[in-house]
């Protein structure tokens, strides 16, 4: 019968132990890395994020700036109407 200290099996127990040691540190390697990868991407997310509140801020500035344009485009169209019709008045009167 083989005793508990048989140096073979204090060998191979000592063996899986290191190997179990060396799995667990390639596991937490690993693990770090993924947190520092998920760091990395929460960090291009908030920058994302940022980038696309400052967009949609200037888009609404335009947008608003757009629709001032479009209200001066019909103010100066009607007052250039007005002013032709005028002339045109007057070019009627002297051709007569």
């Amino acid at each position: 019968m083989a005793s508990s200290a048989d140096p073979s099996r204090l060998e191979a127990a000592a063996a899986r132990l290191k190997a179990a040691l060396s799995a667990l540190e390639t596991a937490v390697a690993r693990k770090l890395e993924a947190d520092r990868g998920s760091a990395v991407t929460q960090k291009q997310i908030e920058a994302l994020q940022q980038d696309r509140a400052h967009l949609a801020e200037e888009l609404d500035r335009a947008s608003e700036q757009a629709h001032q344009l479009e209200a001066v485009n019909r103010e100066v169209a009607r007052r250039l109407d007005l002013t032709m019709d005028a002339i045109r008045g007057v070019l009627a009167n002297y051709e007569t």
